[in-house]
């Protein structure tokens, strides 16, 4: 009822009597103000005028199951939604779920993770209100090849629920960095568990940084937050929608081909580097060339000075000419 309350209170443009909301969820006055009153300890700013009814005094950024279930408008993503208010981990959450059988879809969103991770093993900063700190269960059906580009996917949904929610024109480094202003704003992590050919089970961890005000030191010059960008708080719960519906719609057209050639151009639009200059960075192995984009495998091609185009599926791309880390 909590949900269905909320639900209620955003989608209405102005006040909603109590005896609508009676009618609407079968339920008595006593009822509806008990949840008004669990809201308002919550966080919420909730008007009650005598005769009018109720009403979203202001858009405050509260995380809660209810709050992301009234938001969330996707067909199977997040669906299954599991809040927690602290964690070790958003992705080994959804492995510890996916090995009790959990469904695809299932995600997991916590308030704060003790001990989130990022590529290559490093440590992933995860305060307390500040971010979005969640992982999505996927139990595809293709072989276990096809599975590294769900981070490019990820990269691309991430992307357009930031724009579709705060209009940022958010880039992507290659392959699934999110960046704003030359600073990150998002990593994402996906690990899998196979048995032979056959995937059981693939988690796609994403870390949003939202409402982070300040960075510890040795990150400052290089990670930014929404907030940072916009100087306003931004809600939480809209950019987890936001994400999802545009995760269900990569996902389903990455599964007609199995590559990036339906997605390649939108891609490659946002992708920060596209004709600048990079400097490809492999073990014992380092050049430098122009980004060109990626091709249909996902790999980025870069172009040196003879004109030749190499591809580079793995390692790390530092772009040159703009600005921090990028």
């Amino acid at each position: 009822m909590k949900t269905e309350i909320l639900r209620c209170l955003r989608d209405t443009d102005g006040y909603v009597s109590g005896q609508e909301l009676c009618d609407r969820l079968g339920v008595s006055r006593t009822a509806v103000w008990k949840v008004i009153r669990q809201l308002r300890e919550e966080g919420y700013e909730i008007e009650a005028v005598r005769s009018r009814g109720y009403r979203m005094a202001e858009s405050r950024d509260v995380l809660s199951e209810s709050e992301i279930r009234s938001a969330l408008r996707s067909r199977w993503a997040g669906q299954n939604l599991i809040f927690l208010d602290r964690v070790d981990s958003t992705n080994r959450e959804i492995r510890r779920l996916a090995d009790q059988g959990a469904p695809e879809g299932t995600l997991a969103v916590a308030e704060i993770q003790t001990a989130g991770k990022g590529r290559r093993g490093r440590t992933w900063n995860s305060p307390c209100g500040s971010g979005i700190w969640m992982s999505l269960l996927l139990r595809p059906k293709f072989l276990p090849k096809h599975a590294s580009l769900l981070t490019l996917l990820a990269a691309m949904a991430v992307g357009r629920g930031i724009r579709e929610t705060t209009g940022l024109d958010c880039k992507i480094k290659w392959p699934n960095d999110l960046v704003l202003g030359g600073k990150k704003l998002c990593g994402i992590l996906t690990e899998m568990a196979t048995e032979e050919d056959t995937i059981c089970y693939c988690v796609v961890g994403i870390g949003i940084n939202v409402n982070t005000e300040e960075f510890p030191e040795d990150i400052r010059q290089t990670a930014t937050s929404l907030y940072l960008e916009t100087g306003a708080t931004v809600r939480r719960a809209p950019v987890i929608n936001a994400v999802m519906c545009a995760w269900e719609e990569y996902y389903e057209k990455y599964q007609e081909t199995l590559d990036m050639s339906l997605l390649i151009d939108e891609y490659s639009e946002h992708l920060i580097n596209r004709n600048s200059q990079v400097r490809v960075l492999a073990p014992g192995h380092e050049y430098n060339g122009i980004s060109r984009g990626i091709n249909e495998a996902g790999e980025l091609l870069v172009e040196t000075e003879d004109g030749q185009i190499h591809t580079v599926l793995s390692g790390e791309v530092s772009v040159r000419g703009i600005y921090g880390y990028v």
